[in-house]
C-alpha cells in the first residue's frame, strides 16, 4: 500500500524507542521488593568438589539465600537437557548430557556455577559470594578438539562409550569418491580451523524471576520464549507450562546465543520461590566471555578432486568440532550444515563427509549467526582457490566452471538438499561488476607505490532458511485497529516494521494503525522464536495465512453490510466491493461491525481474528538464500596490519520486504563474519583458564575497520512457500570469511605464503611473511 507497502524501504519504528534510550529492556526492569543474585564460578575447568562452605557468605550483610547443588536436589531442581539430538534429526544416536543448573560434585568447565547468593544489592550479593568456600580437587583438563579425541586424554564423561567423542555424523559414497579421486587430475588438500567466537551482544543477558504462589514469571533476554518455558515446565521446574510466564521484551542482540535456556535463568526463579521476592541477575561483560555460549571451533580437513578442465569431482572432509563440556542448546544444527552445506553452488555428486561431536573443558558450544553454514562455506571455498593455484585455471573461471546452472533447477545436492531456485551464475556476475573486478591491477599498483600489498577474492555461497513451523495471529479491536501477534521475536532484525508492511499490504491497514505484539507466552499463544533466517518466510507465510483467514470471514459480514451476498464480494485495495457496482466498505470499517452490541454480529460471532500457520524444514520445504561477495584487502608487509578496502555483496533473498532492513542485515552479517576472519578468537591454555576474558583481550571488529560496503539485493522468488520469500539474518556472515582469508592470502602468495588460519591477526600475517622470508632465503643460499 503506497509508500508503507512490500517492498518499500520504510524506516523501522522500533528506532524511536531504541535512539531516544526509551526501550523496555529487563535490564532496566526494577519490580517491587527486587533483590539480586550473583553467581559463584567454578575457576577450574575440571575438578571434583569435595566440601562448599556457605557460612560466611549467608552471614554477610544484605543476604537473603545462598543456594548450592545439595540444595537443588533437595528442591527437586531438574537439569538443562539439549534441544535436541541428532537422532531426532533422522542422525544417529549422539551421548546427550544434562546440565545441572548448579554443581555439587564435579566441575567440568571454568564457570559452570557452584552456588547463587540473592542480597538487598548486587554488591552485597558480590561480596558474599566471594565469601563462599570451595574445597577443589583439580583434574587433568584438555582445551583443543583434536587433544581430546587422542588415546589417554582426559575424559569428560565417564560413562560416554567413545572417549570425549559425543557422536559421529556421516554424508556421501566412499566408493564413488573413491573411483573419483583415482581419475582426477588435480587434487588439493588443506587442514582448516574455525576459531572459537562468541556472540558479545551490545544487551548482556539479564534475568528476573518471580514466583507468587505456584506461577512464575521469568522475564529474561530471549530469543525463544515458549521453548524457554516449555524447558523450564519439563524439565527443570516440572510444573504446568500454563504455571509459567515467561517475557522477552526489547532483546539487544542475540545471534543464537540467547535462543537458549541457561542455568541463570532457573536460578532466578528459583530463588525467588524460596523468599518470596523478585529476584535480578544482570552478566557483567567478563562474566559473559566466560558464561555465553561459544561456536565455531571446528578442524577439518578436506580435498578436492578435479579433472584437467577444472570440473570439480569429488569433495572429502573430516571434522571434528568442539561440544565443550556439555551437549547442549542447538548445537546439534551446525553438527549437521557444516556437512550438508559443503557441495554449496557447485554441481558435483561425489562426497565422502564425516564430523566428530568432542567434548572439551571449555564453555559449552551452540548455535552462532549462520550455524554450520559458514564452516562449509569456509572449506568449500578455500579448496577452490587452492585448486584454481595448483590448476592455473582462472579463479573466477574455476567457479563459473562448476556453478550449476538455472536449467538444472531444482537441484537436488549430495547432502540431499533440493534448491528449488537461484541464478548463481547471474549474482557472480553482479557482484565482480559491482566490485570492479576488472579495475584491480590499477589500483594494485597504487598499493605496490606505496609499499603496500594488495589481495581480492570472490565468494559464491548458499545457505538455509525457513526452519521448523510458525504461528501468527490477527486481531481486531473495536476501533479497527489490528495487531499483529507473532511467535517470531525481533531482537534486532525489524520485525515489527516488516511484518506491518505485509499487513498493510494484504489488508489494506493504515501502517500506524497496526500493533506488534511478541515475546510474551500470557499474550502469544505460541510461537518458536526467531533463528536460522527463519522469521520472513515461515513466520510471513503463516501472517498469510492469518490475513487470508480474516478476509475470508469479514467478506459476510461486508455482504450483510451491504445487503449482498458473500459471493457477489471481492476484496482488492483494502476494501470489500460489491462486483460492479460502486458500492463499497474498508476493511477497518467490516472489522468494527463485528463488535457491534447488535445487527449481523449476533449472527456472525463477536469479535474479528484469526491465526495462520506454516511449515519449514523438515517436514515443509525450506528456502535457499544465495549470494555472491567480493573483498579486496591492502596490507602493510612491515606491520601485517590488514585493512579492509572495499567489499561488495549481491544477495538473492526472493521477494523484498523492506530492502533497508535487508541491506542493515547484510552489512551486520559481514561485520561479524570479518570479525571472525580477522579479530576475533576466544583463547583457553593448558588448563582451561580463559585467556581472552575481557575486550582487552578478545578482538571486536569497530566501525572504522570497515569501509561502505556495496550492496544490491536480486529478487529470484523461492518456489517453496506463498511468498517467494528467502532469508537474509545470515547471509553476510556465512560469505566473509572465506572472501576475506582467500583476498589475504592472494596478496601474500607472491611471498610464498600459503596459508594462514583465522583469525588473520597482524601479528600471524607479519610471523607469515617472516617465515616466506626465511624461507626464501635459504633455497636461495
Amino acid at each position: 500500500m503506497g509508500a508503507f507497502g512490500i517492498g518499500q524501504a520504510v524506516r523501522r519504528v522500533e528506532d524511536q524507542r531504541f535512539l531516544t534510550g526509551s526501550g523496555a529492556y529487563v535490564g532496566d526492569m526494577e519490580l517491587p521488593r527486587q533483590c539480586y543474585g550473583v553467581a559463584v564460578l567454578s575457576p577450574h575447568a575440571h575438578a571434583t568438589i569435595r566440601h562448599i562452605d556457605v557460612a560466611a557468605a549467608r552471614t554477610s550483610p544484605g543476604v537473603l539465600l545462598v543456594l548450592t547443588g545439595a540444595d537443588a536436589v533437595a528442591d527437586r531442581i531438574g537439569g538443562i537437557p539439549p534441544h535436541f539430538m541428532p537422532e531426532h534429526w533422522g542422525g544417529p544416536k549422539g551421548f546427550g548430557t544434562v546440565r545441572p543448573v548448579l554443581l555439587a560434585d564435579r566441575v567440568r568447565c571454568l564457570g559452570d556455577r557452584v552456588a547463587f547468593v540473592v542480597a538487598e544489592t548486587e554488591a552485597q550479593a558480590r561480596d558474599a559470594a566471594e565469601r563462599v568456600i570451595v574445597d577443589y580437587v583439580p583434574l587433568p583438563a584438555v582445551v583443543n578438539v583434536e587433544d581430546a579425541l587422542k588415546p589417554g586424554a582426559p575424559k569428560i564423561w565417564d560413562d560416554c562409550p567413545n572417549g570425549n567423542s559425543a557422536v559421529t555424523i556421516a554424508f556421501g559414497d566412499k566408493a564413488a569418491t573413491d573411483l573419483a579421486f583415482a581419475k582426477a587430475k588435480h587434487v588439493v588438500s588443506l587442514r582448516l580451523e574455525n576459531n572459537r567466537i562468541t556472540a558479545n551482544a551490545i544487551e548482556p543477558r539479564c534475568a528476573v524471576g518471580h514466583c507468587s504462589g505456584d506461577r512464575y514469571t521469568l522475564y529474561t533476554t530471549s530469543q525463544d520464549p515458549h521453548g524457554l518455558r516449555n524447558k523450564l515446565a519439563s524439565a527443570v521446574l516440572r510444573v504446568p507450562e500454563t504455571k509459567i510466564r515467561v517475557v522477552a521484551p526489547d532483546v539487544g542482540g542475540g545471534f543464537g546465543m540467547k535462543s537458549n535456556i541457561y542455568p541463570d535463568d532457573v536460578l532466578v526463579l528459583w530463588a525467588s520461590r524460596r523468599i518470596g521476592r523478585p529476584v535480578k541477575w544482570t552478566a557483567t561483560r567478563s562474566e559473559s566471555l566466560i558464561l555465553d555460549t561459544q561456536a565455531r571451533d571446528q578442524v577439518v580437513y578436506g580435498e578436492l578432486a578435479l579433472d584437467a578442465d577444472g570440473k570439480i569431482l569429488a569433495l572429502r572432509a573430516k571434522a571434528c568440532q568442539a561440544l565443550g563440556a556439555y551437549w547442549w542448546a542447538a548445537i546439534t544444527a551446525p553438527l549437521f550444515f557444516s556437512l550438508m552445506l559443503i557441495p554449496s553452488v557447485y554441481d558435483f555428486q561425489a562426497i565422502e563427509l564425516s564430523t566428530q561431536a568432542v567434548f572439551t573443558n571449555t564453555a559449552p558450544t551452540s548455535v552462532y549467526r549462520g550455524a554450520g553454514r559458514p564452516e562449509a562455506i569456509y572449506l568449500i571455498e578455500r579448496l577452490i582457490d587452492r585448486a584454481a593455484q595448483v590448476s592455473g585455471i582462472d579463479r573466477v573461471e574455476l567457479r563459473r566452471r562448476n556453478l550449476i546452472k538455472p536449467s538444472a533447477l531444482p537441484y537436488h545436492t549430495p547432502t540431499h538438499h533440493n534448491y528449488d531456485s537461484g541464478e548463481f551464475e547471474r549474482v557472480m556476475d553482479k557482484c565482480l561488476e559491482l566490485a570492479q573486478w576488472q579495475g584491480f591491477e590499477a589500483r594494485c599498483a597504487i598499493s605496490r607505490q606505496n609499499g603496500k600489498l594488495r589481495g581480492r577474492a570472490v565468494t559464491p555461497y548458499i545457505e538455509l532458511g525457513g526452519v521448523f513451523n510458525e504461528r501468527m495471529e490477527l486481531r481486531f479491536d473495536p476501533g479497527g485497529t489490528v495487531s499483529i501477534i507473532a511467535g517470531t521475536h525481533s531482537h534486532g532484525q525489524g520485525h515489527e516494521t516488516a511484518f506491518a508492511q505485509l499487513v498493510s499490504e494484504w489488508l489494506g491497514i493504515p501502517f500506524d494503525a497496526i500493533q506488534y505484539i511478541q515475546g510474551d507466552t500470557a499474550q502469544v499463544a505460541f510461537g518458536r522464536g526467531t533463528f536460522a533466517a527463519r522469521s520472513s518466510m515461515v513466520g510471513g507465510a503463516a501472517l498469510r495465512g492469518a490475513a487470508d483467514a480474516i478476509i475470508a470471514r469479514a467478506k459476510g459480514m461486508a455482504g450483510a453490510l451491504m445487503e449482498t451476498a458473500a459471493g457477489d464480494i471481492e476484496f482488492k485495495d483494502g476494501k470489500f466491493n460489491v462486483v460492479g457496482t460502486d458500492k463499497a466498505i474498508s476493511m477497518m470499517d467490516v472489522a468494527k461491525a463485528f463488535y457491534a452490541p447488535a445487527g449481523p454480529v449476533l449472527k456472525m460471532g463477536l469479535g474479528l481474528e484469526a491465526a495462520g500457520s506454516f511449515t519449514g524444514a523438515p517436514g515443509g520445504p525450506p528456502n535457499y538464500p544465495n549470494g555472491c561477495q567480493a573483498c579486496e584487502v591492502e596490507i602493510d608487509p612491515e606491520t601485517g596490519a590488514v585493512t579492509i578496502d572495499r567489499f561488495a555483496a549481491v544477495d538473492d533473498l526472493g521477494m523484498v520486504i523492506n530492502p533497508m532492513i535487508c541491506e542493515g542485515q547484510i552489512h551486520g552479517g559481514i561485520a561479524q563474519g570479518a570479525g571472525q576472519a580477522l579479530w576475533e578468537n576466544i583463547a583457553y591454555d593448558a588448563s582451561g583458564q580463559l585467556l581472552t576474558g575481557s575486550f582487552l583481550d578478545y578482538g571486536m571488529p569497530r566501525a572504522a575497520d570497515f569501509p561502505d560496503f556495496l550492496s544490491e539485493l536480486v529478487e529470484i522468488p523461492a518456489k517453496t512457500n506463498p511468498l517467494g520469500i528467502k532469508g537474509i539474518g545470515e547471509s553476510g556472515t556465512i560469505g566473509a570469511p572465506p572472501t576475506i582469508v582467500n583476498a589475504v592470502l592472494d596478496a601474500l602468495r607472491p611471498l610464498g605464503v600459503e596459508h594462514i588460519d583465522m583469525p588473520v591477526t597482524p601479528a600471524r600475517v607479519w610471523s607469515a611473511i617472516r617465515a616466506a622470508e626465511h624461507r626464501n632465503d635459504r633455497e636461495a643460499r
